[in-house]
């Protein structure tokens, strides 16, 4: 577990004494695809961090529909704040697909804030940055396009791989229905706009994994559809 842990972002600033002492109280969760973490209303008990797989975060609407607020893949981690603000979880978090998580008692990370200052810098730089995170997203609800959401997330996934040339390949962390909740779009309305992305010959679809032709056209171009 020590090594594992010091692999994952958000333990890389702690010293080896630190891992050694807390690598003991840290647990591997290992999930099955559908497999729920927490419920939502659950008091948090600890943090998480995905090690391997993808974990989404959603909420259920009075009418059974599911709206997905987050999906957090390898070195992320998840339910921070219910844990630091002594509240409930305001959603649930499901595997969809097999995973790994690390499991942090709550009573540990606590005392890593108090002892170790990079390590609470780390978490609340992860903390910024998904709370911009949610930001741009609803700003891209409210003011982009469905079409334009989808590029825009399709050219996230592409400054995340290694590859910085123009034509690059992506997977997609999950299946199309999920991203479309992820995106706030009925799944046939991501289907059309991938459709037309393809016959624009901007993108070349084969199940979750997708060749991007020209990330410079994909940038540049105007769809024509809502």
């Amino acid at each position: 577990m020590p090594q594992a842990m010091a692999a994952l972002p958000l333990f890389q600033s702690l010293a080896p004494v630190q891992v050694e002492r807390v690598a003991p109280f840290a647990r591997e969760r290992r999930m099955s695809r559908g497999q729920v973490v927490f419920h939502k209303g659950d008091q948090a008990t600890g943090l998480f961090v995905v090690i391997k797989g993808h974990v989404k975060l959603a909420l259920l609407s009075t009418a059974g529909n599911e709206k997905i607020v987050e999906l957090v893949g390898p070195g992320q981690c998840f339910g921070e704040v219910a844990l630091l603000t002594e509240t409930a979880y305001p959603f649930f978090a499901q595997a969809v697909r097999d995973a790994s998580l690390l499991f942090m008692p709550k009573e540990v990370v606590l005392n890593l804030l108090e002892t170790a200052p990079a390590f609470a810098r780390c978490l609340l730089l992860n903390l910024a940055g998904r709370t911009h995170m949610l930001l741009q997203d609803v700003e891209t609800y409210t003011q982009h396009t469905s079409s334009m959401r989808v590029i825009a997330y399709l050219q996230r996934l592409c400054q995340d791989v290694d590859d910085q040339g123009d034509c690059v390949a992506i997977t997609l962390p999950t299946s199309k229905q999920i991203l479309a909740s992820r995106l706030n779009l009925a799944p046939e309305t991501l289907s059309r706009i991938l459709h037309e992305l393809s016959d624009a010959r901007l993108i070349a679809v084969q199940g979750r994994n997708i060749q991007v032709t020209s990330r410079q056209r994909l940038h540049s171009y105007c769809p024509s559809v809502a």
